[in-house]
């Protein structure tokens, strides 16, 4: 028995010359802040915190004066004359352990360094505030504890 003989529509001219595809435009993609440098630290088993790049950008050198105020998981260091904090030589930041706790700051713990020249500061921010932040943004919907 013979099978059925099965013909493709015929094309169209326009198919045939490869009219293009719409496509959907990416959103764009906002641009890095300027007058920021970023980088990542640890706070070791004494508080302190350290990243070259980021001191660097700052321009501090060790036996300036620093204040330090915080928030949750959030610790801000400004240059001070008056500040209580001395920066040592070697350029680090070292919050003290009663603020460590008091702002749930541990050893060992990551966090996201942020210098602003300009504004003569630096942040340091635990992952756990930088995770609030991206998920508030609604980046990983369907990650434990995130948005459906």
């Amino acid at each position: 028995m013979a099978e059925p003989q099965v013909t493709a529509p015929a094309a169209s001219s326009e198919a045939v010359q490869g009219r293009p595809l719409p496509l959907a435009r990416p959103a764009a993609v906002p641009a890095a802040p300027s007058g920021v440098v970023y980088g990542i630290g640890r706070i070791d088993a004494s508080g302190r915190i350290a990243d070259r790049a980021v001191t660097s950008a700052l321009g501090w050198t060790g036996g300036d004066r620093l204040t330090l105020t915080a928030d949750a998981g959030v610790v801000i260091a400004r240059r001070d004359p008056g500040g209580m904090i001395t920066l040592p030589d070697r350029a680090y930041i070292a919050i003290p352990a009663a603020l460590r706790r008091r702002r749930g700051l541990r050893p060992g713990d990551r966090v996201l360094l942020a210098a602003v020249p300009g504004g003569d500061l630096l942040a340091a921010y635990s992952f756990a505030v930088v995770d609030q932040a991206i998920r508030a943004h609604g980046t990983f919907p369907h990650a434990e504890g995130g948005q459906p």
